[in-house]
């Protein structure tokens, strides 16, 4: 591991909680890096989720594919994490699909080696319990997105608070992750 890979998700993972380089050293123990190609899935809907991804390069898309249209829920870019919270948690199948939107580099986390760190090490379970927070309010601000915004404000809330969905993905990605037609974000784009 680079001392360069090992900066991003160390970063990552001390500003989540405070934490001994022994703790760190064991969350690195436990995570397998892989390098994964554009289209390629790593969690197809109806598996049941075992891991916790962390995106050191390219972006994963979670999409849920309903009726054979793929509705995009999130875009996790570098230096974060993404997972299927219910699924991870309860071990029933996953309702999304996570997938790779580019190439891309991952490490991933076992469900069941990080159990069993928290139970050696309360500060790694500090870790486990604030990442699933993370997790939940990235979650819940997607949410919030269709309760409290019309098309127009969701596409703002975008530029201003996540520049790298409008910069990197596509405007029909963009169209399903708002819940607008196309030619509605078209539309909007244009009215800037």
């Amino acid at each position: 591991m680079t001392d360069n890979t090992k900066t991003l998700l160390y970063k990552k993972i001390i500003g989540l909680t405070e934490i001994t380089q022994s703790g760190v050293d064991k969350l690195f123990a436990v995570a397998c890096k892989r390098q994964i190609f554009k289209g390629e899935i790593i969690l197809k809907q109806g598996q049941i989720c075992r891991n916790i991804v962390f995106v050191e390069k390219g972006y994963l898309r979670t999409f849920i594919d309903k009726d054979g249209v793929d509705i995009n829920t999130d875009f996790t870019f570098e230096d974060n994490f993404t997972t299927n919270l219910k699924s991870l948690r309860s071990s029933i199948p996953s309702d999304t699909t996570i997938q790779a939107g580019e190439t891309a580099t991952i490490y991933e986390f076992d469900k069941e080696e990080l159990l069993n760190l928290y139970k050696v090490s309360p500060e790694i379970e500090s870790f486990g319990r604030k990442l699933l927070e993370q997790l939940l309010i990235t979650q819940e601000e997607h949410t919030n997105l269709f309760k409290l915004f019309t098309p127009t404000g969701r596409y703002h809330f975008l530029q201003t608070n996540k520049p790298q969905i409008i910069q990197r993905i596509s405007l029909s990605q963009i169209s399903s992750y708002l819940g607008v037609a196309r030619e509605t974000l078209s539309r909007i784009r244009k009215k800037g």
